[in-house]
């Protein structure tokens, strides 16, 4: 049977690490959280004390780093350089730090390399900004997840919450609508809807519905 290559794009919040995780677990295929990758890097960036505006003592740096997805029973464990850093990602400071080390060209290149090794067999599902239009151009489905913006707001909130750490859903929002704006303004990779891809709006979804929607389209596409 065909193994499809599986792009999900869209901005923060708008549900993609959750559902991606999920379909690939449907179709059995391999999920590839891509801005985790990022996330890991901006990590190193912030643990080494580099000034976000180095763009060459970055790009040095990200051409010694290892980052690796281990796959966990029903998610993945992220590796930098060796060590497990799944938790320590997610924090508010790599949140804010993360757009502006995933701008730089050196840094999209080494990992758009890993994740094209990564899916060069199929059977995989990558999540992340620019799966569709850069990663892999020809995937065999794409999907543009999108949400309005207080709703995405409100599962970061919700996200953190579960992780003891309080934050203001207004505040959130100003961050999401910032964090849009450079994702979308970069000039390395901006964040764009590939041509054929499908939007799926899950400002009123549930999880489970995404789901589904995801997984007939892949059916449709194995037929």
């Amino acid at each position: 049977m065909k193994q499809l290559i599986i792009a999900i794009d869209g901005p923060a919040a708008s549900g993609k690490s959750t559902t991606a995780k999920l379909v690939a677990g449907r179709l059995q295929y391999l999920h590839v959280d891509t801005g985790a990758m990022y996330r890991a890097m901006t990590l190193k960036v912030i643990e080494r004390g580099i000034d976000l505006k180095d763009v060459k003592a970055i790009a040095t740096l990200a051409r010694s780093t290892k980052i690796r997805l281990v796959p966990r029973e029903g998610s993945f464990g992220v590796e930098l350089d060796g060590t497990d850093v799944t938790e320590r990602i997610r924090t508010p400071k790599v949140t804010s730090a993360v757009s502006a080390v995933s701008m730089i060209a050196e840094v999209r290149q080494r990992m758009v390399q890993e994740q094209r090794a990564m899916g060069k067999n199929g059977a995989i599902v990558l999540e992340g900004r620019d799966i569709g239009t850069v990663v892999f151009p020809d995937a065999d489905l794409k999907i543009f997840m999108v949400a309005n913006q207080r709703e995405r707001a409100a599962r970061r909130s919700k996200e953190m919450a579960a992780k003891g750490i309080a934050a203001e859903i207004d505040q959130l929002e100003k961050e999401i609508v910032e964090r849009d704006t450079k994702d979308a303004t970069r000039s390395i990779s901006p964040l764009t809807k590939a041509q054929n891809a499908i939007v799926l709006d899950t400002t009123d979804l549930t999880i489970e519905e995404q789901v589904e929607f995801i997984v007939k389209k892949a059916k449709e596409k194995l037929k």
